[in-house]
C-alpha cells in the first residue's frame, strides 16, 4: 500500500462535500448515532460507483454524454429536493421534538446511499484515480483495485463518522437556541442548491 494512495484518499475524502454536509447535518439534528448511519450510508452509496469502475462500465459512462448528463440531472434534482426539504423543517436539518418523530436508520441510510449513488463523478473518480495505483498488466489487477476501494470506503467512514461525531459535540448548543437552528438550517439548504449547481455545471 503506497503513502501517496493513503494521503490521497484522506484529502479527497476530507474535502467537504455532499456526504460530509449530510453527516454533519445528521450529527446536528439527532447526535451521534444518526451522524454515524448517516456515514455508513454514505459509504454505501460507493458501492455501485466502485462495482461500475472496477467492470468497466465507468468507461461507458465516461464515453457516453446522454448516459452522464442523465445521472448527473438526477444527482442535481436530488440535491434541490434535499434542501427543500431542509428549508420546510422535514430534511437533514429536522430537529425532532418527539422521539415518534425521528427518521428511521432506514431512511437516513437511503437518503445517504441516493446522494452518491446519484453523483457521476464519483464513478469517473473511481475510474480516473484507482488505475494509477494498479500496475498495468498486473495479474492480480482486479484484486488490487477492490482492495484499494475497500480502503477508500473504511477511510470515508471513518472521516465521516468523526465529521458527525463534532457536530453531535456541539448539538445541545446548537439546538437549544432556535435562532441558531434557523440560521444552519438556512446555510444547509443553501449549501445544498450549492453543491446541485456545482454538480450542474460539471462535464465529463
Amino acid at each position: 500500500m503506497s503513502i501517496e494512495f493513503l494521503l490521497t484518499t484522506l484529502v479527497i475524502v476530507a474535502t467537504p462535500g455532499t456526504g460530509v454536509l449530510f453527516t454533519l447535518a445528521a450529527g446536528l439534528s439527532r447526535g451521534t448515532r444518526a451522524s454515524v448511519i448517516a456515514a455508513f450510508g454514505c459509504t454505501l452509496g460507493i458501492i455501485p460507483h466502485m462495482i461500475a469502475a472496477v467492470t468497466g462500465l465507468a468507461a461507458l459512462l465516461n464515453a457516453s454524454a446522454v448516459a452522464f448528463q442523465t445521472l448527473k440531472y438526477l444527482g442535481v434534482a436530488y440535491l434541490l429536493y434535499m434542501a427543500w426539504n431542509t428549508f420546510r423543517d422535514k430534511g437533514a436539518l429536522a430537529v425532532p421534538k418527539a422521539e415518534t418523530g425521528t427518521p428511521s436508520a432506514r431512511q437516513v441510510i437511503t437518503s445517504a446511499v441516493l446522494l452518491n449513488i446519484l453523483n457521476p463523478k464519483l464513478t469517473i473518480f473511481f475510474f480516473a484515480f484507482l488505475p494509477q495505483f494498479v500496475p498495468t498488466g498486473a495479474p492480480n489487477a482486479l484484486a488490487r483495485m477492490l482492495e484499494l476501494s475497500g480502503l477508500f470506503m473504511l477511510a470515508t467512514f471513518v472521516v465521516f463518522a468523526i465529521y458527525g461525531a463534532c457536530a453531535a459535540a456541539v448539538r445541545i448548543q446548537v439546538i437549544s437556541r432556535p435562532a441558531v437552528v434557523t440560521w444552519m438550517r438556512r446555510v444547509f439548504g443553501a449549501s445544498f442548491i450549492a453543491l446541485a449547481g456545482r454538480l450542474a455545471v460539471q462535464n465529463q
